[in-house]
C-alpha cells in the first residue's frame, strides 16, 4: 500500500545507530515534510498542520488585500483580518454563506471580498470582535450534512 520500506531504509545502513543521535530538529522536520509529500497527495497535504494546544489548525495566507489568515478549530471557524484605520469598522459589512465570508466596503467603499472558509458553518451563531487592530470573526461550525439518495434508473 504504501513505500514504507523504500522511505525507511536503516537495514541497509550501517550508522543506524548514530543516525538519531546526530539529528537536529530541523533535520527532522524536513525529514518528515519529505515523507508526507512523497505518500500523501498534493491536495490532502494541507490537512496534515501540526495540532495547536489540541485543537486542529489549518491555517491559510490570503492572497487578497486585506491579508486575512483563516484557520479552525474543532467547533468554530476563524477569520482575522488586520484593521489598518479604525474608521473601517463603521463603514465595513460583514456577510457570511455557509462556506464563504463576505467582507464589504473596505479599504474602499465599493471593495467585496469573498474568502473561501476551509469548513461549512452555521447560519446562527456567528460573531465579530475588534481588538488591538485585528477583526477576528467566528463562525460555527456545521456538522449537520444532510444528503439525499439518488436512485439511478436504467433507460
Amino acid at each position: 500500500m504504501f513505500p514504507w520500506n523504500s522511505l525507511f531504509s536503516f537495514k541497509n545502513n550501517p550508522n543506524q545507530k548514530d543516525f538519531m543521535k546526530n539529528m537536529q530538529q530541523s533535520d527532522v522536520q524536513s525529514f518528515i515534510e519529505k515523507v508526507f509529500s512523497q505518500v500523501i497527495p498534493d491536495n490532502m497535504q494541507g490537512m496534515m498542520n501540526q495540532n495547536d494546544g489540541g485543537f486542529q489548525k489549518e491555517k491559510t495566507k490570503s492572497e487578497h488585500p486585506l491579508h486575512a489568515d483563516v484557520f479552525e478549530t474543532h467547533l468554530y471557524i476563524f477569520v482575522r483580518i488586520p484593521i489598518e484605520d479604525e474608521s473601517w469598522l463603521k463603514k465595513m459589512k460583514l456577510y457570511h454563506t455557509s462556506n464563504q465570508s463576505i467582507i464589504e466596503g473596505i479599504p474602499e467603499e465599493s471593495d467585496r471580498h469573498v474568502i473561501t472558509l476551509p469548513a461549512l458553518v452555521k447560519k446562527k451563531g456567528a460573531s465579530a470582535q475588534y481588538k488591538e487592530s485585528t477583526l477576528e470573526i467566528r463562525l460555527q461550525k456545521s456538522f449537520n450534512t444532510q444528503y439525499s439518495e439518488i436512485d439511478v434508473s436504467e433507460i
